[in-house]
């Protein structure tokens, strides 16, 4: 049977002027207005494409836990959401909670564009790259029907490297991001995985 898994980013967890910081896992931030905003508009979007899911599953956290409710509140017949784990952002390290400009100072530009174009980890970030690999390798061999996915960004990426079909598709990217409020698609056909979408916003 054929699938289709959208992966989306939670909204927004800082305001408009607010300095943004590198918040992972060990910070359970809420969505603020502008976030709940993205994730209404993500579901009627969807809603309004015909989209209807046949799984849901999330990490843990609020913003990504508040964002999949949000979207599921406009399905006609929304499946239960589930909680897992290999979803949850990424550890920062020393730079948890640091605005961007400190983390610079820490660990140069050089390794956060290694981060958003290779997914290589900067030295003290908690990453466990394999387990999330793992995680989505799963899931392309055992899921069907249409999947919904609401992660973060550190997360999210890994799915693209843990196929070699979708890693060379991928590559014509200009980075592995996916902004708040922002999905892609991928798609498991005769062929193999494809590369839909990635990074859209409704």
């Amino acid at each position: 049977m054929g699938l289709i898994v959208t992966i989306v980013r939670h909204g927004n967890t800082f305001d408009v002027g607010e300095a943004a910081r590198r918040i992972g896992a060990r910070t359970d931030l809420p969505l603020v207005a502008s976030g709940l905003e993205q994730a209404r508009a993500l579901g009627a979007a969807f809603a309004g494409q015909g989209l209807s899911f046949d799984q849901a599953l999330a990490a843990p956290l609020r913003r990504t836990q508040t964002t999949i409710e949000h979207i599921l509140a406009c399905q006609q017949q929304a499946p239960p959401v589930t909680s897992a784990g290999w979803l949850t952002e990424i550890d920062h390290g020393p730079d948890e909670g640091q605005v961007e400009s400190c983390v610079v100072a820490r660990i140069g530009h050089d390794a956060l564009a290694a981060w958003d174009v290779e997914a290589r980890a900067p030295n003290g970030w908690i990453v466990d790259a394999d387990r999330r690999i793992e995680g989505w390798r799963a899931l392309w061999e055992t899921a069907h029907g249409h999947v919904l996915i609401v992660t973060s960004n550190g997360a999210a990426r890994f799915a693209l490297l843990s196929d070699e079909a979708l890693r060379q598709q991928a590559s014509a990217l200009p980075s592995l991001k996916l902004r708040t409020g922002a999905y892609g698609k991928i798609a498991r056909e005769q062929g193999g995985l494809r590369l839909v979408e990635w990074d859209r916003r409704p």
